[in-house]
């Protein structure tokens, strides 16, 4: 097995996965004690009187090719929240490892340490610097019970990614030490996306990805996490069968389709055209003191009085997230990026 297994809490190196009823094609099912007649109004293709797959393959094996790697190298999962959340509980002992995170960033990787018992420590962005990450600083507070180092980029909620080259030097300084978790949520509104280049230069990168933002499948709850073969098999062993229920994965091959993908790429473009426009015109109002730059589907903005800003917003039928406070985030209000009808809407609620 390879060397990062030994990164694993000694249980699941140890744990003997789940053996669920066996599936094969054109066999009579009697396996499984399922029942024989489709519910109504069932919409499936498979049925849903039958369990999904145990682990969708199809699906992992579109998935892996619409990311570009191997089918080895990826993992399905629900959303890319449950990666974070499979990633600190196979790799973190309750009360003795620990994960780092550079805050201002995405709280669920705090919220499921801190149901696993995991320590946390916290390096914060340099928002003098753009919100950029100090890796001397993070090098300089590791800890030798330290397992993950969690990197969201674009950042959740600042929008600014982070530069690749401090990626793969955090990457080498800590190999045989941690895992890199690059999380990627909002990398198809970037531009650049690091994960082939990133995956092939350091076995201990994972990235996680999601279709809940470009592909517009947030209903679904898909995500993937792509990393070495041996992180991703010692990983799945604690999902349970079927876990991903046949709609979802109906819904995410249909998406994948290549007409389907190319209306995804435009809406894309449209979004990131609208970003720009967006923020252009949100620094023209007098209630917004800046906007920082994004390469992500929001907008963080600065505001004099954000309970303000917000209290506007609504009282016009719209909602928008302060972050205002948190000391990292002064004036804080993070604005997603929508279609033209409704970004001038907001304009004109908080002019």
């Amino acid at each position: 097995m390879s060397a990062l297994a030994d990164l694993f809490r000694p249980e699941i190196r140890a744990l003997k996965p789940y053996e669920a009823a066996r599936y094969a094609d054109g066999c009579l099912r009697l396996n499984a004690n399922e029942t024989p007649w489709r519910p109504a109004g069932d919409p499936t293709e498979r049925g849903l009187n039958r369990y999904p797959e145990v682990r969708p393959e199809r699906l992992r094996e579109r998935l892996a090719a619409h990311y570009g790697v191997a089918r080895e190298q990826l993992l399905v999962t629900r959303g890319s929240s449950e990666g974070i959340e499979l990633l600190i509980r196979a790799l973190c002992r309750a009360g003795r490892d620990g994960i780092l995170i550079c805050p201002p960033t995405f709280g669920m990787y705090r919220a499921y340490a801190d149901i696993q018992g995991a320590r946390v420590t916290e390096v914060p962005l340099r928002r003098d610097d753009g919100y950029a990450i100090d890796v001397d600083a993070i090098l300089a507070a590791w800890r030798a019970e330290t397992r993950l180092l969690f990197l969201c980029s674009p950042n959740n909620p600042t929008g600014n990614r982070l530069p690749t080259a401090r990626i793969a030097r955090l990457a080498t300084e800590l190999d045989g030490r941690a895992l890199v978790v690059v999380d990627g949520a909002y990398l198809e509104f970037a531009a650049e996306d690091p994960t082939r280049a990133l995956l092939a230069q350091h076995e201990n990168v994972v990235v996680l990805r999601t279709l809940s933002k470009a592909l517009g499948l947030a209903g679904t709850r898909c995500g993937a996490l792509l990393g070495d073969a041996a992180v991703v098999e010692l990983l799945g062993r604690l999902l349970p069968p079927y876990c991903l229920p046949t709609p979802c994965v109906e819904a995410v091959l249909a998406a994948l389709a290549p007409a389907a993908l190319d209306t995804a790429r435009a809406r894309i473009a449209e979004l990131i055209a609208e970003r720009d426009w967006l923020a252009g015109r949100l620094a023209e109002l007098a209630g917004i003191r800046r906007v920082w730059p994004s390469e992500a589907n929001f907008l963080l903005v600065e505001s004099g009085d954000p309970a303000a800003c917000a209290a506007r917003a609504e009282r016009a039928g719209i909602l928008i997230r302060d972050f205002s406070s948190s000391p990292l985030l002064p004036g804080g209000l993070r604005i997603t990026v929508s279609a033209r009808p409704d970004n001038e809407r907001l304009l004109a609620a908080l002019e």
